[in-house]
């Protein structure tokens, strides 16, 4: 049987970063990866970039079933620290829009910063390591597929069930239950929707068009742009909106945000009476989605023919096209999971389980997640800073 002080289950965002503070506190640490490759979702995160933070983060950018929950561990842990050690590393970066920073050549260069970091404090790492069993008398005893380990502390930092590709799973909620923990029902989430069948029959064809739109869900909105793929909405906004979407909620989409609507279709009527509505709104939107529009609506012939209550009623479904989704695409596709450990269970300075000392829960796995944009991985630091000054 080995022994260490702390053992870390999951080497990605918020184990490496509980790994360095742990460390940093003398702490003997080992982080165990069940991948053979460490840090595999930030390697595959904002294009191969990694958008690694954004510096507009705060409370309000994060769902959770309770929002005061990450406030201690985000003003701990800022994304100003963070850029900190980018630029220690020596690794260019750029704001993409939004406050949402990227590295200039690749998300490798931050898997390097934090295995150097982890390594200059003597932690170790055991990757193709998967865990077979958790006890707890005095110390914790975990089995594994190549050690046995004894330890004082144990971080559940093993993400949520997003991109199960690369290996996702539900370890983490399970490790939660066993030790008596709740967990918040989970959901994919930073996720594209996928039409109803009456609605795809007419949408489909739309595949590969953007619309700088406004989409609201649930009190949230966003001002971006929306995508038409081969069976739903994808693109920045409709991700968004993921985040705080429930069947059977509708969409609500601004599709002419920058345009007074009734003042356009008024002057159009003056202006181009005689041409085709689908030609008229062609103007100010694609014309392959003003034909679908049109069609969608019976709305056919020229502007003159419409009347004045069917003119109202197309500028207000404009200004607010509801759609419902049948559901979002899914965990293969999804960002990151809604939901997880319920954070009532957990320290908010440390994210140690209440109910079970030495046992913390970082990143994804805890009920906290993150607009698109960097905010979760700010959230995975800074969780994981916390961590690492207790475990």
């Amino acid at each position: 049987m080995k022994s260490c002080d702390v053992l870390i289950i999951g080497a990605g965002a918020a184990g490496m970063m509980c790994a360095i503070e742990a460390g940093k506190r003398k702490r003997k640490t080992i982080l165990l990866d069940h991948s053979e490759k460490i840090g595999r979702k930030i390697l595959i995160s904002g294009g191969g970039r990694c958008n690694f933070t954004n510096i507009n983060t705060n409370a309000d950018s994060f769902v959770s079933q309770n929002p005061h929950f990450c406030k201690s561990a985000l003003a701990r842990y800022t994304p100003q620290d963070f850029i900190g050690l980018v630029k220690k590393h020596g690794i260019k970066f750029h704001e993409k829009k939004l406050g949402q920073l990227f590295c200039n050549n690749s998300a490798q260069e931050i898997v390097d910063l934090l295995t150097e970091e982890c390594e200059k404090v003597g932690n170790r790492f055991q990757l193709g390591c998967k865990v077979n069993a958790i006890k707890n008398n005095d110390q914790f005893v975990v089995d594994t597929n190549k050690e046995t380990y004894e330890c004082e502390s144990v971080v559940i930092a093993t993400g949520g069930l997003s991109i199960p590709q690369i290996g996702a799973t539900g370890f983490g909620y399970d490790i939660a239950r066993q030790f008596g923990l709740s967990i918040v029902e989970t959901a994919p989430a930073l996720d594209g929707f996928n039409f109803k069948k009456e609605d795809l029959a007419h949408f489909a064809a739309l595949t590969g068009v953007s619309i700088d739109t406004i989409v609201s869900c649930n009190g949230a909105a966003f001002r971006e742009n929306i995508l038409f793929t081969h069976t739903g909405l994808s693109g920045p906004a409709s991700l968004q909106s993921s985040l705080y979407w429930k069947k059977p909620m509708p969409l609500q989409i601004d599709l002419l945000p920058n345009v007074n609507v009734v003042d356009f279709l008024n002057r159009m009527r003056k202006e181009k009476s005689k041409n085709l509505i689908k030609n008229v709104l062609a103007e100010v939107l694609p014309k392959r989605f003003a034909e679908e529009f049109c069609e969608y609506y019976k709305l056919a012939g020229n502007l003159s023919e419409i009347s004045d209550k069917r003119l109202a009623e197309l500028g207000a479904t404009l200004k607010a096209w509801q759609i419902f989704p049948d559901g979002t695409v899914g965990y293969k596709k999804a960002e990151v999971t809604r939901g997880g450990v319920n954070t009532n269970e957990l320290s908010s300075q440390s994210m140690e389980a209440k109910k079970v000392p030495g046992l913390y829960f970082i990143g994804e796995v805890v009920d906290v997640t993150g607009q698109l944009g960097g905010y979760n991985f700010q959230w995975a630091w800074a969780s994981g800073f916390a961590a690492g000054q207790y475990a």
